[in-house]
């Protein structure tokens, strides 16, 4: 029973992996995701205080990252690259699940955001909640979502620059 689960879930991911976003996920009519207000953190390109995602009318990029996760460092070139190039049309957050102020100190995240050159709003998931209304299953993951709060893409595992990019322009054109 338990393989047969797991082959689920593994074939589910896949179709995310792959930019495939099933209907729970933002098919053809998602539900616009209700909004989380979440605490920043001080770091390069962020600031001490709040946001709200998906924002408000305005499209939206989350990166899901965890300072213990070694694909998350990977990756971080390309969300560079993708940030460089469409960041002034998307809020472009990264978010991690981090008991940031508890376990894992601001000082830790901040240290790592600057080790790997993150220069954007940066903030912390504590309860998961934001996690948890759009599906996130693991780390490294991103959903681009549109203006009307509809995530037009989602997915998980490392991509490339032109990957993102392609998501980020889903939610532009949502």
């Amino acid at each position: 029973m338990a393989g047969l689960a797991s082959v689920g879930v593994l074939g589910g991911a896949g179709a995310v992996a792959t930019g495939g976003v099933p209907d729970s996920l933002g098919g053809d009519a998602p539900e616009p995701v209700e909004p989380v207000t979440l605490d920043t953190v001080d770091a390069r390109g962020s600031r001490d205080g709040e946001v709200t995602l998906p924002a408000p009318d305005r499209p939206t990029f989350v990166d899901f990252f965890a300072t213990w996760c070694s694909p998350c460092v990977e990756q971080m070139p390309d969300l560079i690259e993708a940030h460089d190039r469409l960041g002034d049309e998307v809020l472009f957050v990264s978010v991690t699940p981090e008991d940031v102020g508890g376990s894992v100190s601001e000082e830790t995240v901040a240290e790592w955001w600057r080790e790997n050159d993150g220069d954007w709003l940066v903030a912390a998931d504590v309860s998961a909640e934001l996690a948890a209304r759009l599906n996130v299953g693991g780390y490294p993951s991103a959903r681009a979502i549109d203006a009307s709060g509809r995530v037009r893409w989602a997915t998980s595992g490392t991509h490339t620059t032109e990957e993102f990019v392609a998501g980020i322009e889903r939610a532009l054109d949502g």
